[in-house]
């Protein structure tokens, strides 16, 4: 097939069924199929030729007309591929016969139909969790149509006067698929708002989206049409190593660098794909609204400027932008022609190696220009580029074409013969050759593998390949799996002295002679000239490899990236990108700067004529800056932590302790007692706990659902009346529903929004604190100590979209507040959007570390990994620890799960640090712990023993909690089970304690 029936097929698959299909559903004489599609279909020119030689069937598509010279086999393609969708991402349907003038037919039973506008039901497709939207009777048919129509028509015109080339037949796809789920609406009462994109596919099963089953099925047709034998395949890709590649950092910026430079190098990888059959091909992850992808879609693609000029990465000219945000994962599942499985695959690992590749050449040519050496005939840094660039990273892939399972109606995809799909699996699963294994082998199989009928005038759809989707993934899964053992070593020499950061490789030198050099002795080498001459790219005495003089370099490079991006690619001068990294003594004094900005910003006497000779200004957090806009004292907080880490590096004592002195001075300015200044801050890490298994639809992760619980109320009542006569039924009803497509765009766009939206907004606007990667599931972030255990449990309860303050108040109220984030029912809703999240069942673990802000990062980020790794070991998963290393020595540990323990550490904490309680409680309370027995044995002693300290070291209203904060954590004691339970509690005890001492006043002021 050409390029441009290619794209004209994935087009017409895309408008197989119109958007508003659930609010014109069993309302529109003209029936869903005569709606916007056939009108878009008009527009587009695709209605003049003949439907010859259709295949069987008088399906939705049947009135749809293609083009002149657009064979009648583009029509099977869309319709097959429509079949293919819906079996994959939807419950099958038991069918009647009913008698018509025309003879007896089958139809879906009248239980199973929904009038949606009625009763309007959304379901999480993970909980099964729903959002009740009472009545929608009253959406004028109408206007909902011209609505869709015009808003598809105003996208065309947006595209300008195209031509009949493959190039602007893709654009035309493009910019439905990245452009039809934002409707842009005036403010009147037809309003759908947040609505638009979550309308549903099939109001049976309201739990995917309308826009869900058009990816799928464009993505079906392209790879259908893109094969000479009409057959798709299921292919996945993965790229690492990850961690390490994560991990080797010296500084915040390194971190950051090290995540973003793995999502670009994942959509380097994907590129291909989406360039040959279109993003829509990509099932996970999704690629819709990634800001790296929109610029793809603009500059690369075509796509009018005019079109984005909404999108939020066009506002920012900081690196707040979320270009600058780490959105991608580094693995994807695409459905591509069989045929050219292996071509893509391969086309995939060359693009991002060859990109890799020239961004090598690219910081060597900067790193020598800075150094003073000859750009173009200075080859060794180049050679070791280039060699150390080599295979990586490395990327992994595996095919399984949809071939394996054999129709035997070829016309209708039905009664399926999954025996060469069961030879195939057998060695994966280690079962004989022809065993039932996997997908095969479950109760939703047994049922859907043959048409059946009950003799009662009832019959099952019967299955056609979609339906087997899980198999084929689990399959492809598994070879993936494979595939990464087996793993191909190409030994590289590496002389003398070896890389800063990670110690692998041989730095990059000029010489090679000079690798043989210890520290001491590399007077002239590049680095110590880039140290001199360019201090962001290297700290005095680093010598570094080519992988991490990349990581280095790459905050430059992407900054003038965006800078070009935000200037309209290469028709606009760049704009400058301020790049601002909140530094760990910055951090610190957050809440500190905060509270004297508050008070009117009053400088100590003698204080002015320092922050005039300073030049440094440091980065603030954004809700600061946000926040305090409009108050002159705003620029010498900016200069506050400058000078005082000009002060430590001075050689003056006297005039070192002096300005410490005028800092404290102004820092306590309307404070009754002198502060002492913060100097900790702490950093958070969090992770989805079994990301791999939730995708995979392990059920053991709780986050499926049986396939009656996806089903609308209405739908629900009458399966459950049918299952009274049909036992096998009932079981498939029960059975969890498998893995699909739907499950895996769900999950991407869940963590999605996520990460992009949800992440920043937490930890920018809701806290002082700075985000240092957000992608998916994986979030890291700097936060003032007396921000943290708040942040925290935002995250965690957002992660799931359920805040317990919402979960009572109805979601008509929470949505006048726009601009606050409410999370209910697996969903959140934040400035105007409604958005999935990942559900109730779907935990996430977080570690934590508060340290001092001189300590070596790399110890801080070390102690961080160690706390996330026993919150997923010791806190058994779904739980945070927190470690607090301390300046004089020694650390502090807490583990515990979500819920109880954090909300008692925070009333903890708010009790030590009242000014009525002394600081003495916790440290009388442990000297008595040592002598008390086990708390299980009794543990009503240990309650009173708490209550009377507690009550006996403070006064007035803290002291009247005393006896409720002894009860809750002996309660929280005696459930320990993976640790001793006093040692637990004296933790519990000298954490709460530390986090209050440090944040013992309002604002975080220590005394």
């Amino acid at each position: 097939m050409s390029d441009v029936l290619l794209w004209q097929t994935k087009l017409a698959a895309r408008l197989h069924d119109p958007v508003e299909k659930a609010l014109v559903l069993l309302r529109d004489p003209a029936g869903h199929e005569g709606g916007t599609s056939r009108a878009l279909m008009r527009l587009l020119g695709l209605d003049r030729a003949s439907l010859d030689h259709l295949a069987e069937g008088d399906g939705v598509l049947a009135s749809i007309l293609f083009p002149r010279g657009v064979s009648s086999e583009v029509y099977r393609w869309v319709q097959r591929a429509d079949w293919w969708a819906a079996a994959a991402d939807r419950p099958q349907w038991p069918m009647e016969s009913v008698t018509t003038a025309k003879g007896t037919v089958l139809a879906i039973a009248p239980w199973a139909q929904v009038r949606w506008t009625q009763k309007p039901i959304l379901i999480h497709p993970l909980t099964g969790d729903t959002i009740d939207l009472h009545t929608l009777a009253e959406t004028d048919l109408k206007d909902i149509k011209d609505r869709a129509f015009d808003h598809f028509s105003r996208l065309l015109v947006s595209l300008g006067q195209l031509t009949e080339t493959p190039e602007d037949w893709r654009k035309r796809l493009l910019t439905f698929w990245r452009f039809g789920p934002e409707l842009k609406e005036d403010e009147d009462n037809g309003k759908l708002g947040a609505l638009w994109n979550l309308l549903p596919a099939d109001t049976r099963v309201p739990d995917h989206t309308i826009w869900d089953h058009l990816d799928l099925t464009s993505a079906f047709a392209g790879a259908m049409a893109a094969d000479p034998a009409g057959e798709p395949a299921l292919l996945t890709l993965s790229l690492g190593p990850v961690q390490s590649f994560i991990a080797a950092a010296r500084s915040t910026s390194d971190l950051w660098a090290g995540s973003h430079l793995l999502s670009r190098l994942a959509w380097e990888m994907m590129r291909p794909i989406a360039e040959r059959l279109g993003p829509d091909a990509i099932l996970f992850p999704r690629l819709r609204g990634i800001p790296q992808v929109d610029l793809w879609l603009r500059d690369k693609m075509g796509l009018p400027d005019a079109l984005f000029t909404d999108a939020d990465w066009q506002k920012g000219s900081t690196d707040a932008n979320p270009l600058f945000s780490a959105a991608l994962p580094n693995r994807l599942v695409a459905v591509v022609p069989a045929d050219l499985a292996q071509a893509l695959a391969e086309a995939c690992t060359e693009s991002v190696h060859r990109w890799l590749q020239e961004i090598g050449a690219d910081v060597v040519s900067r790193l020598l220009k800075v150094g003073g050496y000859d750009v173009e005939d200075t080859q060794t840094p180049y050679q070791q580029m280039r060699d150390q660039l080599a295979g990586f990273p490395e990327v992994h892939w595996a095919a399984v074409p949809f071939s394996l399972i054999q129709p035997k109606v070829v016309a209708r995809q039905r009664d399926l013969d999954p025996t060469a799909l069961l030879g195939t699996m057998a060695p994966f699963f280690g079962v004989t050759p022809g065993t039932a294994c996997g997908f095969l082998d479950s109760p939703a199989w047994k049922v859907l593998q043959n048409e059946i009928d009950w003799n009662d005038g009832k019959i099952f759809f019967a299955p056609n390949p979609g339906v087997l989707y899980p198999a084929v993934y689990d399959l492809a899964e598994r070879a993936l799996a494979a595939a990464k053992s087996v793993r191909a070593f190409t030994q590289q020499e590496q002389a003398g002295w070896r890389d800063a950061l990670t110690g692998e490789n041989e730095w990059l030198t000029t010489d090679r002679e000079q690798l043989a050099l210890p520290p001491g002795q590399r007077k002239d080498t590049l680095w110590t000239r880039i140290a001199r001459e360019k201090p962001a790219w290297a700290k005095k005495g680093e010598h570094l490899d080519a992988l991490s003089a990349i990581k280095r370099l790459w905050p430059t490079l992407f900054a003038e990236e965006v800078s070009k991006a935000l200037a309209g690619g290469d028709r606009g001068e760049q704009v400058h990108i301020g790049r601002f990294v909140v530094s760990t003594h910055t951090m610190a004094l957050a809440h500190q700067l905060d509270a004297w900005l508050e008070r009117g910003g009053i400088t100590a006497h003698g204080l002015s004529h320092e922050l005039l000779d300073t030049d440094s200004v440091a980065a603030l957090p954004r809700r600061l800056t946000q926040k305090h806009r409009r108050n002159p004292a705003l620029a010498d907080a900016k200069k506050l932590p400058g000078l005082l880490e000009s002060a430590r590096d001075a050689e003056d004592d006297a005039e070192a302790q002096n300005i410490q002195r005028l800092v404290r001075e102004t820092l306590s300015h309307g404070q009754d007692q002198k502060v002492r200044l913060e100097t900790y801050y702490s950093l958070l890490m969090l992770d989805g706990d079994r990301m791999g298994a939730i995708l995979a639809g392990d059920a053991r992760t709780q986050t499926t659902i049986p396939y009656r619980e996806s089903f609308h109320p209405t739908v629900r009542a009458g399966f459950d009346a049918l299952c009274l006569d049909v036992p096998l039924l009932e079981a498939y009803g029960q059975q969890k529903r498998a893995i699909s497509p739907n499950r895996h765009l769900a999950i991407s766009g869940a963590l999605n929004d996520f990460s992009q939206t949800i992440v920043r907004h937490v930890v920018e606007e809701e806290h002082l604190g700075r985000v240092i990667y957000a992608g998916g599931d994986d979030v890291l972030a700097m936060l003032p100590v007396a921000d943290l255990p708040s942040c925290m449990g935002r995250l965690r309860a957002a992660y799931s979209g359920i805040l317990p303050e919402d979960q009572l108040a109805d979601w008509g109220v929470l949505r006048r507040q726009r601009d606050q984030l409410h999370c209910k029912n697996g969903f959140a809703f934040l400035n105007g959007r409604l958005m999935r999240m990942m559900g109730a069942q779907a935990t996430a673990s977080c570690g934590a570390v508060v340290a001092h802000h001189q300590a070596p990062l790399s110890a801080v980020l070390q102690a961080l990994r160690a706390a996330e790794k026993r919150a997923k070991g010791e806190g058994g998963r779904d739980a945070f620890s927190i470690a607090i290393v301390k300046r004089s020595g020694g650390a502090l540990y807490l583990t515990a799960h979500w819920g109880a323990p954090l909300t008692l550490l925070a009333d903890l904490m708010a009790f030590l640090r009242h000014e009525e309680t002394s600081r003495r409680a916790v440290y009388h309370t442990l000297e008595w712990l040592h002598d008390l027995p086990d708390p299980q044995t009794q543990p009503d002693l240990l309650e009173t023993l708490l209550a009377y300290q507690l009550a006996r070291q403070s006064a007035g209203h803290p002291q009247a909690q005393a006896q409720s904060l002894a009860h809750r954590l002996v309660g929280l004691t005696v459930q320990v089970t993976h640790q001793e339970r006093l040692v637990w509690l004296e933790n519990f005890l000298t954490v709460a304690e530390f986090l209050a001492r440090e944040t013992r006043h309002p604002h975080g002021v220590s005394v």
